[in-house]
This record gives C-alpha cells, structure tokens and sequence, in this order.
C-alpha cells in the first residue's frame, strides 16, 4: 500500500490537516498546466488517496495565481517512454484516464479553485464532488478557441452540473465565467471572500473527514452511480450502499451514542 507519505511527487506539493490531505499542483511558472509528468502525479496521488484510510477528502488546489490553465502542449512529449501500441489501443487517452480515476475515487474531492481553471484544468475542477472559489475564481472551456473539442470528461460533468443549455454556453462560446456568476448557477458550491478559497475548501473537508467515513465513502458510490438510473435501480444502490455503511458496527454505535448525549461523535471507520 502506498500512502501519501511514501510518494515521491515532483509537481504536486502535499500537506496533511488531520484526514484531510491538501495536493497543491506545482508549476506556477506555467499557472500549473498539465504536461505528463503531472499527468502521472495525479495518477499516482488518486491511487494513494485511495488505498489508505488516514485520508479521508482530498482537496486540490493550484500554486501561485491560478488552479490550472489546462494542457501544456510543449511539456506533452519527451517525458519518458511510452509503448506507442499501448498509445494506439488506449480508448480514452491519458486525460480520460485521469477523469475515470477521480470519478472511481470513492472519498470526496473538493476543489479549491484560486484562479483561473481553463480546458483540461476546468475538467478536473469538474471532476472534484465539490468546488469551493473566491474572487479571483475563472473559469473558461477554452477548447472549441484552440480548434479543438472538449476532453477529460468535460462534456459529461459539465452538462451534470449546468445543465445542456448552460454548459452549451461556455463550450461553443468560449467565454470566461467570473466567481459570482459561477455561484449563481452553481458550477461553484461555496464562494469564500477575497482570496481565502484554500481555508475554506479545508473546513468544509474537516466537516465531511468528522464523518463516519464508511458512511460518507458509500454515499458518494450510490451518488455516482445512481446519476442516470431510473428510480427502481436507483433504490436498489441505495439498499446497498447502506449494507456496506452499516458494516463499521463501532461508527454505527458511536453515531447513535453521540447523538443522545448531544456531542460530536468520533469516528475510526470500523
């Protein structure tokens, strides 16, 4: 098992706050554009994040004056050797494989997004559960200005949180939506003052890492998977997921036992 500890990133500083594991991508330089090297370090951390139980909510954020500007076309090669069948025969290509790990992620992703999140790095704010923004907070598709379509599963999260028309909208137009009106219509759940996202996206992650973390790890399954399923199947999850949120006995005890005596419960995930 690896755990956040024992990863050795080179464009991904990480900060531990209690349960709560803080991954600041690194490349200020280039507002933490996305070449392969941070490509693989997001890999790594998703992974990390979930093979341990000390993290319980990640929370990703960017260094500097943005949270990310997207791909960085000249840090996309040279990077190490890449089998070109496996290149060839690979269905989504690495930025899809980024968006089908965060969605797998069964622990909560908060994206703190302080600044700019442009193409591909406006994908992975949408591929957080939660995004918390301030003032400084921008948003731009950027894809259909440099000729090209929406990736990282865009066009799927977005049309999730907006709607059709709504994300329709930014696509096809290109144009930036400020924090106030990302607010308003949603694609930011939290808007902190000035320039204060970061300590907001870590107490909003503390609230949740409170949490019985079994409970809080089937929710987030039965909500991913119940976004497009008819309501009969949708239940059924349901029931499921409850089966494996009741399996932390102690948690369960503890939840009952806290709630009578009027204090907050502490919970160990057992």
């Amino acid at each position: 098992m690896t755990t956040p500890e024992d990863l050795t990133l080179s464009t991904i500083e990480l900060e531990v706050h209690g349960a709560v594991l803080l991954a600041t991508l690194n490349r200020p330089a280039v507002l933490n554009a996305i070449d392969q090297e941070l490509r693989r370090d997001l890999h790594d951390l998703v992974r990390s994040v979930h093979e341990t139980d000390d993290v319980r909510v990640l929370v990703v954020t960017g260094a500097g004056r943005g949270f990310c500007s997207g791909g960085d076309v000249g840090g996309l090669t040279g990077a190490g050797p890449v089998s070109a069948q496996n290149v060839l025969l690979d269905e989504f290509a690495s930025a899809g494989d980024r968006a089908l790990a965060l969605d797998r992620l069964d622990k909560p992703v908060i994206a703190a997004v302080n600044g700019i999140a442009a193409g591909s790095g406006m994908s992975l704010a949408l591929s957080a559960d939660l995004r918390v923004g301030d003032e400084r907070t921008r948003f731009r598709t950027a894809f259909v200005e440099r000729a090209l379509s929406p990736d990282a599963g865009m066009t799927y999260t977005l049309t999730r949180v907006l709607g059709y028309a709504r994300a329709a909208d930014l696509i096809l137009t290109a144009r930036e939506m400020r924090a106030e009106e990302a607010h308003r219509v949603g694609l930011l759940d939290r808007l902190a003052p000035g320039d204060t996202c970061v300590a907001a996206a870590l107490e909003l992650a503390a609230g949740i890492a409170a949490l019985p973390p079994l409970a809080v790890r089937a929710s987030k399954q039965v909500l991913k998977r119940s976004t497009d399923a008819l309501l009969e199947d949708a239940l059924r999850l349901e029931t499921a997921a409850i089966v494996r949120a009741d399996r932390a006995q102690k948690d369960r005890l503890e939840a009952v036992a806290s709630f009578r005596e009027r204090r907050p419960g502490s919970y160990q995930g057992n």
